[in-house]
């Protein structure tokens, strides 16, 4: 299978109340919402962030995202309202925890140089 591009997808129970959530996280309004219940962020030219309005499956997910400089993004998410866990050490990375609005888990990570 040859990709050309991938989206990691969670599921909300309120799609208007999360994607403000995810608009902050991302720093900007949705780029798309191509049905009905969902919204969707493009991330260069071969990632993307489908938010579905899916009640009984939201809050069971996860996503990892790959930051450049994890205590500026806890700072600007703080700015915003977004309260993160404390920054944890791993063998390669650092990462913090924060929860959208479901209890879905969301992780940025750094790795480390």
């Amino acid at each position: 299978m040859s990709l050309t591009k991938i989206y990691a997808n969670l599921s909300c129970s309120d799609l208007a109340a999360s994607a403000a959530w995810f608009g902050k996280l991302f720093g900007r309004s949705p780029d798309a919402r191509p049905m009905a219940g969902l919204a969707e962020w493009h991330h260069a030219s071969s990632a993307g962030f489908q938010l579905h309005q899916n009640p009984d499956n939201a809050g069971r997910g996860t996503i990892t995202l790959i930051v450049d400089d994890l205590v500026v993004e806890i700072a600007r998410l703080g700015e915003e309202g977004i309260i993160t866990g404390k920054i944890e050490e791993a063998d390669y990375t650092s990462i913090v925890r924060l929860q959208d609005p479901d209890g879905n888990l969301v992780v940025l990570a750094q790795p480390k140089a």
